[in-house]
């Protein structure tokens, strides 16, 4: 199974150039392979291209993408990430998302597709990724 970034969906979905083909591709090849979802947290960074819930879901339905519960596990291993962020120097005073999503996908043993793989490497570095074509590892 796998869980895919909002930074993918949103170069597809807006059709962000450099980006949008090589991460409708990984889309499409990760969909061939498995079941492919989205958590809360990804959800709610989606949202901001659609005006309403209805809309975003009819789009995900389209997409091919279901939903994937945040692991309570995930959480834990989340916070500590975000600490050795911060005491490397981080400066955000708030756990990100992207925290939260590579904890998840990390204690639910998902591949992650995404394009931000140098933060996720970091502080998750046995994190299964995969990263679309034409992006920088």
């Amino acid at each position: 199974m796998f869980l895919v970034d909002s930074n993918v969906l949103l170069d597809i979905v807006k059709q962000q150039e450099p980006f949008a083909a090589g991460s409708s591709q990984a889309l499409e090849d990760a969909l061939m392979l498995g079941a492919v979802q989205i958590n809360p947290v990804i959800y709610a960074e989606v949202s901001i291209a659609y005006a309403t819930a209805a809309e975003l879901d009819r789009v995900l339905t389209r997409l091919g993408i279901g939903r994937h519960d945040l692991a309570w596990e995930g959480a834990h291993l989340a916070g500590q990430a975000f600490l050795r962020y911060r005491r490397q120097g981080g400066i955000k005073t708030a756990p990100l998302p992207d925290f939260y999503i590579g904890a998840d996908a990390m204690v639910s043993g998902l591949t992650l597709i995404t394009r931000d793989a140098r933060r996720y490497q970091t502080y998750f570095p046995q994190l299964k990724l995969i990263v679309p074509d034409g992006v920088a590892p």
